[in-house]
């Protein structure tokens, strides 16, 4: 997280997709992403929640980057767990992650 802090997560995404397609730009990428990296603000039915997590736009910016690339070849969400949380906590948090999954299919939020 200090990354995003100190450049953004623009440039923290240019950086990643950088390194990981720097010998090979075709290379298919799987992504897990794992729910408590986002704020609990915005996804709290989580088994680890912790302050200061990806906004909700951040959160999301990083899955259109990665669909943007063309190279997506899979991907899982992970640690949502609605269990966790209250009625409206879990809603949320899975309404959220079902958000992710379709900006991990190409669609903006903007």
């Amino acid at each position: 997280m200090s990354h995003i802090d100190r450049y953004g997560i623009g440039k923290v995404m240019d950086m990643a997709m950088s390194h990981l397609l720097a010998h090979d730009p075709n290379r298919p990428i799987h992504l897990s992403y794992d729910i408590d990296a986002v704020d609990p603000a915005v996804a709290p039915a989580t088994g680890t929640a912790v302050r200061g997590g990806l906004t909700f736009r951040e959160a999301h910016y990083v899955a259109e980057i990665v669909a943007a690339s063309g190279v997506l070849a899979s991907a899982e969400i992970v640690e949502v767990n609605p269990t966790l949380s209250h009625d409206r906590g879990a809603h949320a948090t899975v309404e959220f992650s079902l958000g992710l999954i379709t900006s991990l299919l190409g669609k903006s939020i903007i």
